[in-house]
């Protein structure tokens, strides 16, 4: 399998990045879109179908804001974040073996994402508790601190650190290149934006289902790009900061 150049590169490159995350995903499309299909498309077209439902008054009958909706819209919620978490950590554990010359296994990867879904959970909460401040006084602070820590996930995944050591590990690599992972993130967020607006324009020509289906779909293709880019994103930040290569990484944490 290829793997990331041995030089030591001089600074984030967001070519480099974009490359390889698209080629980890292009070499393992089975294990990516399948985990995304099962943890974040299905359940997300589930919810949009009972939420329709809900609008359209289709096999329904409950108030808009009874207490029934209230709870299933929470246990949604926590489940969502529960298979975002597992997600999350089981591509990031499949995009660093990848980059690190071996076959990720679907078995591997789960197992890993189940054995830290607490931490995991731990840095999504305390990320969004702590960027939402952020932008809650002035946007920049939040943005700041969503960048800091944006490598938390797969300093966890790879290193072990913990909750508060892996935010910490992502503070210090992403020091100095944080314009660099400001850049990248406003280029996915804008393709993933775009997205969108087109998949609204198809509801008026396929009808509300399809759309529904559709936008599964790219949930779990954006689901998919957006877990393996931390990943690649923390293997060239070692790289720039460590001189570290993935096979060292291999060896270190093997």
């Amino acid at each position: 399998m290829a793997s990331i150049a041995s030089e030591r590169p001089d600074k984030f490159r967001i070519g480099r990045v974009f490359n390889d995350s698209f080629a980890v995903i292009s070499r393992n499309p089975v294990l990516c879109l399948g985990l995304a299909v099962l943890f974040s498309g299905l359940p997300t077209l589930l919810y949009q179908l009972w939420i329709w439902e809900s609008v359209t008054g289709i096999g329904t009958t409950a108030p808009e804001f009874s207490a029934q909706r209230v709870t299933f819209t929470v246990v949604a919620v926590l489940i969502s974040m529960v298979l975002a978490a597992i997600l999350q950590a089981a591509l990031v554990r499949g995009a660093i073996e990848d980059l690190n010359g071996k076959r990720p296994a679907i078995g591997d990867c789960i197992g890993t994402a189940l054995s830290l879904l607490l931490p995991v959970i731990g840095i999504a909460v305390l990320v969004t508790l702590g960027a939402g401040l952020g932008f809650m006084f002035l946007i920049v602070p939040g943005i700041i601190l969503w960048l800091r820590w944006s490598v938390a996930v797969p300093a966890l995944v790879q290193e072990r650190l913990g909750v508060l050591g892996s935010m910490k590990r992502s503070r210090d690599l992403t020091k100095g290149s944080r314009w660099a992972l400001f850049g990248f993130w406003i280029i996915l967020i804008i393709a993933a934006i775009a997205i969108q607006l087109v998949l609204s324009q198809l509801v008026t020509i396929f009808g509300m289902t399809v759309a529904l289906v559709l936008d599964a779909l790219v949930t779990s293709v954006v689901s998919v790009v957006t877990s393996v880019a931390p990943a690649v994103s923390y293997v060239e930040l070692r790289e720039v900061k460590e001189g570290t290569s993935v096979n060292e990484l291999a060896e270190i944490f093997s």
